[in-house]
């Protein structure tokens, strides 16, 4: 396992973060925890998790399991999502905050978290309020270093020039989706981030499972994850489009001719992109994290890397395509 700083980070993290979004629910407790052992002694450090997952039960799971190995974990969670049903039971007011790392922290038996991610922006609390309490974290040193997930390249932007000018503990890192099947990031985000130092620390990398290979036509599917009738970004609506299909037949040639699976041909290929830094696979069983691990120790050809950045690359669009007509060179 290779391992790389976060951003402009000292922080060293390993080149694949376990995910535990299903910790608790679809994968048992004692499963969960040792998946996680069996993690970290494949090398991995990093573990990412949230205080909604499973109610906060995922929190619980990931506390108990890196209880007596705490010193050798990046923790990662976040904060923003609705937890109860009081109004300043979601959102980014201090006292969000404020509530929502002491109750993390109690889940997660620990008296620090390595990184404090904002789950996605909230539009009803100024940033600056937001980010004064994150730096009163950082200074209290019950939060070690501070992130970001799901921000438009704006808001991300905001945030840090907020930071720059008060002083504050500026985002290290973003969690965006972001997988040969989701390329949105593209667009805007992913310049950004290489231009201002950021972390990328990708969601979704197998686009909710559609990058494994196995779904075939158009028609919903009856087994996966994408059959159980999920909205928004996870939906089969979302996934099973015929570019999509194209794009996973070309992981599946590759995945064949080099003897890889497609899923660890998916992951492989982001951990060659410029500017990624981990990227965060899940697994609901062992037989699903022995095959994401595989993605590791190993690199794809340049020829295998440039085919895939062509068949699922964003179409040309303005004003990207207008600025590099006219880059400048010396």
């Amino acid at each position: 396992m290779k391992y790389k700083t976060i951003g402009k980070s000292g922080l060293a993290v390993s080149e694949l973060c376990l995910g535990t979004m299903t910790f608790g629910k679809a994968t048992p407790e004692d499963e969960s925890i040792n998946m996680i052992h069996q993690f970290l002694e494949d090398g991995g450090n990093f573990i990412d998790t949230a205080d909604v997952y499973v109610g906060g039960r995922s929190e619980e799971i990931v506390g108990k399991a890196i209880k007596e190995k705490r010193q050798d974990v990046i923790l990662a969670t976040k904060v923003r999502m609705k937890i109860g049903d009081k109004p300043n039971d979601a959102g980014y007011s201090r006292k969000r905050v404020l509530d929502g790392i002491e109750a993390s922290l109690k889940r997660l038996q620990t008296d620090y978290v390595d990184l404090y991610q904002l789950h996605v922006w909230d539009h009803l609390t100024p940033i600056e309020e937001t980010l004064r309490t994150l730096d009163d974290l950082v200074s209290s040193g019950k939060v070690r270093y501070i992130g970001c997930s799901n921000f438009l390249a704006w808001q991300i932007m905001k945030s840090l020039s907020v930071s720059e000018r008060k002083g504050y503990a500026k985002f290290i890192s973003v969690q965006p989706q972001y997988s040969l099947v989701n390329r949105e990031m593209d667009r805007e985000v992913m310049s950004l981030c290489l231009e201002e130092g950021i972390g990328v620390l990708p969601w979704g990398p197998l686009g909710s499972g559609f990058l494994s290979g196995k779904y075939e036509g158009l028609n919903t599917p009856t087994f996966g994850r994408l059959s159980e009738g999920l909205q928004g970004e996870s939906s089969w609506e979302n996934k099973g489009l015929e570019r999509n299909f194209t794009i996973v037949n070309k992981v599946k040639e590759i995945a064949q001719e080099i003897n890889k699976t497609p899923t660890q041909v998916s992951l492989n290929w982001l951990l060659m992109k410029e500017g990624i830094t981990s990227p965060i696979f899940g697994a609901r069983t062992f037989e699903q994290y022995r095959e994401n691990i595989g993605a590791a120790g190993w690199s794809l050809s340049q020829e295998h890397v440039n085919e895939l950045d062509e068949v699922s690359s964003l179409p040309s669009e303005y004003p990207t395509r207008f600025i590099e007509k006219f880059r400048r060179t010396l």
